[in-house]
């Protein structure tokens, strides 16, 4: 099992940036797939962003390509979703995810571990 815990949320510009951030306790961190993964009021959960085990493949929705990146650092048992260019529309509860499948999935039912969420609004 892992324990995951996101961090970095708040209330931003549009236009502005943020930087969540998402740190694991418990099962070896590595053996994962990690996924980012957002819900608005009244919306279905939607995926956001991902990386592979080893952070060499990464993926991003098409809503948010070319302005959001994830990453991750191993050694730190984290994952970080790196926001640019912030819109309104931006604005949900941010939760990451665990996967054993490893691949990065965009689906939300191949995460077995889901942290328990930052707000993100983007706002004037």
């Amino acid at each position: 099992q892992v324990h995951l815990v996101e961090s970095g949320g708040g209330l931003v510009q549009p236009g502005g940036s943020l930087r969540l951030s998402c740190t694991a306790s418990g099962d070896d961190f590595s053996i994962y797939g990690m996924g980012w993964f957002r819900q608005a009021p009244g919306k279905e959960r939607e995926f956001v962003a991902s990386t592979t085990r080893s952070g060499g493949q990464s993926y991003a929705a098409d809503s948010v390509k070319g302005r959001f990146t994830c990453s991750r650092d191993n050694a730190k048992n984290a994952v970080f979703l790196q926001m640019n260019s912030l819109k309104p529309e931006d604005t949900a509860i941010y939760y990451c995810a665990a996967s054993q499948w490893g691949s990065g999935s965009a689906s939300p039912g191949n995460y077995e571990y889901w942290g328990q969420g930052t707000q993100v609004t983007v706002s004037s």
